[in-house]
């Protein structure tokens, strides 16, 4: 449609008279697949008859549901959000104040006393054997 080089020709590929079709090239190129080398063929009709060209043309199917302005947001709405990004400063609503029968939490407090005594019971002769093991290591 917009020739890169000035010995090519613009092709509309969607003109059922005067369209191209395209000619999918894949290679391989440092590992990753590339398709750089694809290209449109010479410019001819899709059908030699008229009548199956309509038959084609009657089976597409409106898009002007998917470009409608409806599905899009202005510019001004995109701007602020870009903005509000870039920034780091995001204002975060309460939920709750938007929900009709928002959720009321109840915190519940347990008042049974707590036992601190620690799980097993050491002896005293014992640490000062590992302490004085430690001693002859360091002296």
């Amino acid at each position: 449609m917009q020739p890169e080089f000035e010995d090519e020709t613009p092709v509309n590929p969607f003109d059922f008279w005067e369209g191209a079709n395209f000619k999918l090239k894949i290679r391989k190129v440092d590992g990753y697949w590339n398709y750089d080398k694809s290209e449109f063929e010479a410019p001819s009709a899709m059908f030699d008859n008229d009548n199956q060209i309509e038959e084609v043309w009657k089976q597409q199917y409106a898009l002007a549901e998917y470009s409608a302005p409806t599905n899009f947001k202005s510019y001004e709405e995109l701007k602020t959000r870009l903005d509000t990004v870039l920034s780091g400063s995001v204002t975060v609503g309460n939920i709750a104040e938007k929900m009709e029968d928002a959720p009321v939490a109840s915190p519940v407090v347990d008042t049974a006393p707590v036992d601190n005594t620690p799980p097993f019971a050491t002896d005293s002769s014992e640490d000062d054997d590992t302490m004085d093991y430690f001693q002859k290591l360091a002296g």
